[in-house]
């Protein structure tokens, strides 16, 4: 049974999915193997993750609605990043993320990906 999931295009091309944690481990692992890099922001995306109730508590407490990954600039220049930002969700009990990835990362890496873990993606794109 696949789950339905939604991947979101916002005007600058960056790409958004909401997933449980462990999915949106995952998820940054499989992409990034597909890639062939590993990047400072993914690892740094594992640490938040790992860390979840430390860094959600962060995130409420600065009263902001995302986290960036710190990147290095060597990455950036080379355009080698993966995740742009985070945001920490706690619903019900459970820990969800809003992973957005930078909009060098091909859509359909995403889209293969999130079919690999089982779910049905479907496109949102944001335009003027």
């Amino acid at each position: 049974m696949s789950k339905e999931i939604v991947v979101e295009i916002d005007m600058g091309k960056y790409k958004s999915v909401e997933l449980s944690v462990d999915e949106a481990e995952k998820l940054l692992r499989l992409i990034v193997e597909k890639l062939g890099i590993e990047p400072n922001d993914v690892n740094e995306a594992f640490r938040i993750l790992r860390n979840f109730d430390v860094f959600y508590e962060t995130q409420r407490k600065k009263f902001k609605d995302y986290l960036v990954p710190s990147k290095s600039m060597n990455d950036m220049i080379l355009g080698r990043v993966v995740v742009d930002k985070l945001k920490l969700i706690k619903e019900g009990g459970k820990n969800r993320v809003v992973v957005v990835f930078d909009r060098r990362v091909p859509e359909e890496t995403i889209i293969e990906t999130l079919k690999e873990l089982g779910y049905t993606p479907s496109v949102k794109r944001y335009s003027l």
